[in-house]
């Protein structure tokens, strides 16, 4: 029998009352459930924080991926594990791992893995001190998220038409595609590069990017959580560059890498994104504002994470 704090945010777009409870019962006819309801931005990292600390063996996350990041932060480089369970619009990351996209599905699906003792350590990307579970979008398509935020409300209801309209808008009216905005530094298998044209950049520690619907967004297929970090830089906005990208990403046996106006470096120990002024950023879907300067690391088996 398992210790267990399951962290709710009821805010999340699938997560329901019923299906909380209908969870709860199931995670607590076997193991010792606690549960504790997120109230505001960054609270999900202090309650994992305390279960670590309180020898809680896993903590159960019914959210999205804001929240999931949240919690893994507050979770890193201690015992207790982290299982996810699909609570948000997309959920990313738990349908990465192999989870149904269905709760009530993942539920049982985590419950198995507990059953068969399935934890396995992770690799986490961390930038500027927050570890983050599979990207951080800078520039564009940061500024499309900050779009969608500002939405909110229709989020729960439209999910992925309203990312594809936040993109066309913002391509139109909100980001400035006019100039460069960022410049990448890192050292890879070539030796030093640094690619001072970037429109925007992706760093990507778990494939894929996203989902449309039930298709992935392919753009990364060297990422995975025992190799080093993907960097993707984009040195066009033009409509042709970015659909190009999009195409490539949603067919099979085709690469971003190979794209024009890309640099694609793979197994990254480290990268550094300097702005040529202040540029948005977003960290596993939830966009933090704007910076000047992103200092990237990869860190090898920094989370016990509960694997389907």
């Amino acid at each position: 029998m398992a210790k267990i704090l399951m962290i709710v945010n009821e805010a999340a777009s699938s997560v329901t009352a019923r299906g909380r409870v209908v969870i709860q019962k199931a995670l607590g006819a076997d193991h010792e459930v606690t549960a504790a309801e997120t109230a505001r931005r960054g609270h999900a990292t202090r309650l994992a924080q305390g279960a670590a600390a309180d020898g809680i063996d896993v903590v159960v996350v019914l959210g999205g991926d804001g929240t999931l990041n949240e919690a893994a932060n507050g979770l890193a480089g201690s015992r207790t594990a982290l299982a996810p369970l699909p609570g948000g619009s997309t959920n990313v990351f738990a349908r990465s791992i192999g989870l149904p996209d269905d709760p009530m599905e993942a539920t049982a699906s985590t419950l198995e893995s507990l059953a068969r003792n399935d934890i396995v350590p992770i690799g986490l990307g961390l930038v500027n001190g927050r570890y983050f579970l599979f990207h951080v979008g800078m520039g564009f398509d940061a500024a499309v998220v900050e779009q969608v935020e500002r939405r909110g409300d229709l989020k729960r209801y439209l999910g992925h038409p309203l990312f594809v309209y936040s993109a066309f808008t913002t391509w139109m009216r909100h980001y400035d595609r006019s100039r460069p905005r960022l410049t990448v530094r890192y050292r890879g298998a070539k030796g030093e590069t640094v690619v001072d044209d970037g429109y925007f950049a992706l760093c990507v520690n778990k494939n894929p990017y996203t989902y449309l619907g039930a298709r992935p967004l392919d753009i990364a297929p060297e990422a995975t959580f025992d190799r080093g970090l993907v960097a993707i830089t984009m040195r066009t906005l033009s409509f042709a560059g970015l659909t190009g990208v999009a195409s490539k990403a949603l067919r099979a046996n085709t690469s971003v890498a190979k794209a024009r106006k890309a640099d694609y470096a793979t197994d990254l120990d480290s990268l550094v994104v300097e702005g040529h002024g202040p540029f948005p950023y977003q960290m596993d879907g939830d966009h933090l504002g704007d910076t000047e300067r992103l200092e990237f690391t990869h860190e090898p088996e920094a989370l016990r994470l509960v694997m389907p």
